[in-house]
């Protein structure tokens, strides 16, 4: 029996219909994506799931004694609360008793004196309580959460950040154990680490889930089911989301083909009735009347929406060095940071800066910027740098002001690329409507915001962008076609962010926290730096064997870095630290656990790298000619004496792409 049925349900706002005869059944156990565009109305979808809203018509059908826990993006918290009563809150028959014994037993512990006449007789009578009750369990579960999501539970609810305050939300609703979880935008302001302890929590959550979200790895992850709003309509898609973008293509492919059809039926019928008094004719009333039902049934479809269409006016390049940091040391009191860092930024890079929440990334960003100075080393800034930044505090835009002057500012024109464009076309662009141009920022969602920025954004001419956490309240399409800009853009990116696929998806090379104000450059994207952490385990694994003196011990060793290996990327702490710290004080442990140290490459090994792309591609450009040829079947026919040696080639180039890869790997970490 399902948890909950939603039938033919109709919401909509003004002549918006947000949704347009929905169905929908929920069964135990399912994990369900809900998608769809910025402002198609995914979360009242959510609130009338969850109760707090009514819909204008249908039905909504809840199983018998079905508990229902809901996380929303802007989730409301009692600000005279600790963080801990926050979270107890969500366990309603037990959550006064628990925030009663914590605070007794805090009072106790700080008084320091002969405690208040009584307290120690309900202490005893709350202990009793709660031992019958068997909520010291649930008390480790609130501990462990808090934990997980680094939360301090002494902290006051009123100091908190907005991300704090979604996180502390989030564990009030884990907490819970509810049949029925709905999360909207759970991982904004979430690290990696959090994102995928969240991921792993939710696959082997025993309850049914809804989650709006925009992180396609999280979604291929956790998702058992994919349900997209659009146009008002919900679509269901069992399976993975991979699965879904596969059918989705089909399915919108099929969908233009029928308009196109249905279109010209029109527009051969729009000829015809203007022909004058013959289509008046009683003989063709029939005709008329099947024009006029197709206008009506035109008028009643409604369209996809349109597409965002970036783009971004490069201005004049700058020089080839961006920035360069030598031996950078920066702290904030007592805390370091940004420790001994060194690394040269060129024109082109799309340098992506990887870390848990609180490591320091953007501290670095402005270091590299020559926004702060650093306490010790060097920072060079290169030549006719031209700065776009997308703040994630989105500090830079007006509240009050509209629209049309957060984009131009007393002008109704803006150029791009030497191109005069009027600002309500270009709002357009990003899907804002005419009517909507005259607007305060203020009655934008999150998304919208989002949008609103990265079209001030591109609307001037930048040499350098400058993207601190761009992805968040984001939808998939928007993402994807701001990867496409990215990855033409000629100029140089600075990126920080969360979305391990959109990081795998524009980043030439990743700056990774390793903890204690550390840093370290990888090649590539999120993926490649798990991957190169992976084998720096594993060779760590083989290395620390021998020095525990047995077979066992290194298994040991290798089970604890190799398992951790993914988690210390997002965490900051090297799989090599890990490894010394199991293997105690052993030399040879102690350094492996050492920072690598940037050694500069000779004269001969940087030939060698600036020469190795040239080669992997001409490799790789002689391993599809060769097997072009070997699919034909006139080579058979026409040179049967030399597929054999083909065929040794193709094996050869396969070796020899190998070693150049793993060859210019090994520079581009040690440059």
């Amino acid at each position: 029996m399902p948890l909950l049925t939603l039938q033919n349900v109709h919401l909509a706002y003004g002549h918006v219909a947000l949704l347009d005869g929905v169905d929908l059944a929920v069964e135990p156990g399912e994990r369900l994506a809900l998608i769809g565009r910025n402002g198609t109305g995914k979360s009242s979808l959510l609130r009338g799931i969850a109760g707090d809203i009514a819909f204008d018509d249908g039905q909504r059908i809840v199983q018998s004694g079905m508990r229902l826990a809901t996380v929303a993006q802007e989730p409301l918290l009692d600000p005279a609360h600790r963080v801990f009563d926050a979270v107890a809150a969500g366990l309603s028959e037990q959550a006064a008793a628990i925030a009663e014994y914590q605070h007794l037993t805090h009072q106790l512990a700080a008084a320091g004196t002969q405690p208040a006449p009584g307290s120690l007789e309900r202490l005893a009578a709350l202990q009793a309580q709660l031992d019958a009750s068997g909520a010291w369990a649930v008390t480790h579960r609130i501990d462990s959460v808090l934990t997980r999501l680094g939360l301090d539970g002494e902290a006051s609810v009123a100091s908190l950040s907005g991300g704090t305050r979604k996180r502390v939300a989030l564990a009030r609703a884990l907490v819970a154990e509810p049949d029925l979880l709905l999360l909207d935008e759970p991982t904004n302001h979430l690290d990696i680490e959090s994102i995928a302890w969240l991921e792993s929590l939710l696959v082997s959550y025993r309850g049914a889930l809804i989650v709006i979200t925009h992180d396609r790895r999280f979604l291929d992850r956790v998702a058992t089911r994919v349900i997209e709003l659009d146009r008002g309509k919900l679509r269901s898609y069992p399976g993975s989301f991979s699965a879904y973008q596969t059918r989705k293509a089909d399915e919108l492919a099929h969908e233009a083909v029928l308009d196109a059809k249905f279109d010209k039926v029109l527009a051969q019928e729009e000829v015809w009735i203007r022909k004058g008094v013959e289509a008046r004719r009683t003989r063709n009333e029939g005709r008329v009347r099947r024009l006029e039902a197709l206008r009506r049934q035109r008028s009643e479809r409604r369209e996809r929406l349109g597409h965002v269409n970036l783009t971004v006016d490069a201005g004049e390049r700058s020089g080839k060095l961006v920035a360069e940091l030598i031996d950078v040391t920066k702290s904030w009191g007592e805390r370091t940071v940004v420790r001994n860092f060194s690394t040269i930024v060129q024109r082109g890079d799309r340098i992506g800066l990887i870390g848990p929440n609180g490591a320091g990334k953007t501290t670095l960003l402005k270091l590299m910027l020559g926004e702060i100075e650093p306490d010790t080393g060097t920072v060079r800034l290169g030549t006719n740098l031209n700065i776009a930044y997308f703040d994630q505090l989105r500090e830079q835009l007006d509240e009050e002001a509209p629209l049309v002057e957060t984009i131009s500012p007393g002008s109704d024109w803006i150029e791009i690329g030497g191109r005069r464009t009027h600002v309500m076309s270009y709002l357009e662009r990003f899907l804002f409507a005419p009517q909507r141009s005259r607007s305060p920022v203020r009655s934008l969602s999150g998304g919208e915001r989002n949008r609103l920025l990265l079209a001030r954004l591109f609307a001037r001419p930048a040499n350098l962008l400058v993207l601190d956490e761009p992805t968040n309240d984001l939808d998939i399409e928007t993402l994807e076609l701001l990867e496409e800009l990215l990855a033409e853009y000629p100029g140089t990116v600075l990126i920080v962010s969360h979305d391990r696929t959109f990081l795998d998806n524009v980043v030439t090379q990743s700056i990774v926290a390793l903890g204690d104000g550390q840093w370290r450059e990888y090649a590539g994207g999120y993926s490649d730096v798990e991957a190169t952490r992976g084998r720096e385990a594993a060779q760590t694994q083989t290395q620390a064997a021998p020095v525990r003196g047995g077979a066992n011990a290194g298994a040991a060793t290798g089970a604890t870095t190799g398992a951790s290996a993914a988690d210390d990327v997002a965490a900051g702490t090297g799989a090599a630290a890990a490894a010394a710290s199991t293997a105690g004080d052993a030399p040879s442990a102690a350094g492996a656990a050492a920072a690598p140290r940037r050694v500069k490459l000779s004269y001969k090994e940087q030939r060698e790298l600036d020469a190795l792309p040239q080669r992997i591609a001409d490799l790789e450009a002689e391993q599809k000619t060769l097997g072009e040829k070997l699919a034909d079947p006139s080579t058979y026919q026409n040179d049967a004496a030399g597929v054999a040696a083909m065929n040794e080639r193709f094996a050869a180039i396969e070796e020899e792409l190998l070693t150049a890869l793993e060859r210019w790997e090994a520079l581009e970490a040690r440059r």
